[in-house]
């Protein structure tokens, strides 16, 4: 008899399969004598809890954990649908009374499943170099430098101007832990009398990374001419690509944004329409060029309208908003519920984090239809899947911006407040410069202190904790009256939706690089 279940003929046993528990398993490279040792070397109980969390991140094992220069070994994330069976072998010996005759013990085998695995985590690459807290000495003795180098208890003025040899390792010397085949090829044997050719800049390999073909045109603001019409090379580019009904549709779209209003940044146009990113980037060059520099930087704007001729563009001009942080102000870095899109505190070495194999777009592949219908099984409509939140470019009256750096264009900040200080001088443009553009010197600088302001007041408003030892101003703007329309909840959860973007912390600078 079998626990849970009963013998089969020919020594099979039926067994009931619990739903519960789910276990993860962990392959573990070595031999364990020790549980409790062994959970150290994976961070303990919280630290596989907090790898399990987050599917992209890989399992760190240090041999060494006491060792702060101990480099990991990873293992990578696997689904599997196993089980862990639990066997106990019974053994009941019977009394001999006739010594002449031996007697076979009864052997019994219990089973009994104590749960299914779904997840395993296997390592399958090679461990980091190491390299100890050594000094190599004259006389070739090794001394050990760990406790001159690790402070490990408040120390005087004397620890820290100690003659030491310099110690500073990489954290990590392989970015890869898989072996990897360069498939170099041997060198070309030419004929005898053969002379290589001269060195110029046209034939070098690897100067810099191939320009890419978005065939988008930029304009400085001290640029004379602004232009007309789009390259010839980015109407190909979208005429090759535009090649189903939806990719006509999305042109139609955006060339009515673009009569409505002449100048438009990235991201209003992803909130205003459903386009893939990747074809956005052959559509924008179509139909507006991009400015460098100047009031109106970072923005598209229609082909043949300068805004540096229209005083009425104004409204168009962007502005570069950070929201401010520091004891000054109220609150610390880490006490903002506006999470950083980045941060060096939270860097991930390059061999703990699972990388997915990520698909090459092809031409072939825009012209299957990769603008809004997209792949199949989403979870967004066809209308909507890419399209981003309105708080993406557009600032409201008590709700926090998603990122800690945005960047506005002026008609998008809806707060009467604001807008009186944007209107102050209409009528009355004389004359469009570098830095304010149709507005009044320091339009932005007021702009950013009313806009700090009302944020500081949301945050009094959903955590007055963070302002209970801080003492009011006597200024009064310190006493405006700011209620928010959301409570913080709904703030975090809206912040899950947006996906900080590969590059640059400046949205404006990687937005170039994906045209240079």
């Amino acid at each position: 008899m079998a626990a849970g279940g009963q013998w089969r003929e020919r020594g099979s046993a039926v067994l009931e399969l619990p739903r519960t528990p789910r276990l993860v398993c962990v392959e573990y490279p070595g031999l364990v004598r020790d549980v409790g040792a062994m959970l150290r070397t994976l961070g303990g109980e919280q630290g596989v809890s907090r790898i399990y969390a987050d599917p992209a991140k890989r399992l760190e094992l240090y041999f060494r954990p006491k060792d702060p220069y101990c480099h990991p070994v990873c293992a990578n994330r696997f689904p599997t649908s196993t089980m862990l069976l639990k066997v106990k072998r019974r053994t009941k010996k019977k009394k001999q009374w006739d010594t002449e005759e031996q007697i076979q013990p009864e052997v019994r085998f219990e089973m009994e499943i104590l749960g299914t695995v779904t997840t395993v985590y296997k390592f399958q690459g090679m461990s980091d170099f190491q390299y100890l807290a050594m000094h190599s000495g004259p006389d070739g003795k090794q001394t050990s430098m760990y406790d001159k180098v690790l402070m490990l208890k408040p120390e005087k003025e004397e620890f820290f101007n100690r003659e030491l040899p310099l110690y500073i390792p990489p954290p990590i010397f392989s970015r890869l832990d898989t072996p990897v085949d360069y498939f170099y090829r041997p060198d070309i044997q030419h004929r005898e009398g053969y002379n290589n050719p001269q060195v110029s800049g046209e034939n070098l390999i690897g100067l810099s990374r191939a320009r890419r073909p978005h065939n988008a045109i930029f304009v400085n603001f001290d640029d004379e001419e602004i232009p007309t019409k789009p390259l010839d090379a980015a109407v190909q580019t979208w005429k090759k690509v535009c090649t189903n009904p939806v990719d006509k549709k999305v042109e139609e779209e955006l060339r009515k944004l673009f009569e409505v209003r002449p100048v438009w940044s990235r991201n209003a146009v992803k909130a205003n329409i459903s386009v893939h990113p990747d074809k956005l980037k052959l559509l924008l060059p179509y139909l507006a060029y991009y400015m460098l520099t100047g009031p109106w930087r970072s923005l598209w704007v229609r082909f043949g309208y300068d805004p540096r001729k229209h005083p009425e563009a104004k409204i168009y001009q962007v502005l570069d908003f950070r929201i401010r942080c520091g004891m000054k102000y109220g609150y610390a870095p880490n006490d903002m519920p506006v999470k950083a899109k980045r941060s060096t505190y939270n860097y991930s070495l390059p061999i703990t984090v699972k990388k997915q194999v990520s698909h090459t777009v092809s031409v072939h592949d825009l012209k299957q239809g990769l603008g809004t219908s997209g792949a199949s099984g989403a979870k967004k409509p066809v209308s909507s899947r890419y399209k981003l939140k309105e708080s993406i470019y557009i600032f409201r009256e008590g709700a926090l911006p998603p990122y800690r750096q945005m960047f506005y264009q002026l008609c998008d900040l809806n707060v009467e407040s604001l807008q009186k200080i944007i209107r102050r001088n209409d009528g009355t443009e004389s004359e469009c410069t570098e830095r304010d553009g149709w507005c009044l010197p320091k339009t932005s600088d007021e702009l950013r202190d009313t806009m700090s302001l009302m944020i500081k007041q949301i945050i009094r408003s959903t955590r007055p904790a963070l302002f209970s030892n801080t003492t009011s101003s006597a200024d009064g703007k310190e006493q405006m009256a700011y209620e928010s329309g959301e409570d913080e909840d709904d703030e975090e959860e809206e912040e899950e939706d947006f996906k900080p973007s590969d590059g640059s912390e400046n949205e404006m600078e990687t937005e170039i690089l994906d045209y240079v």
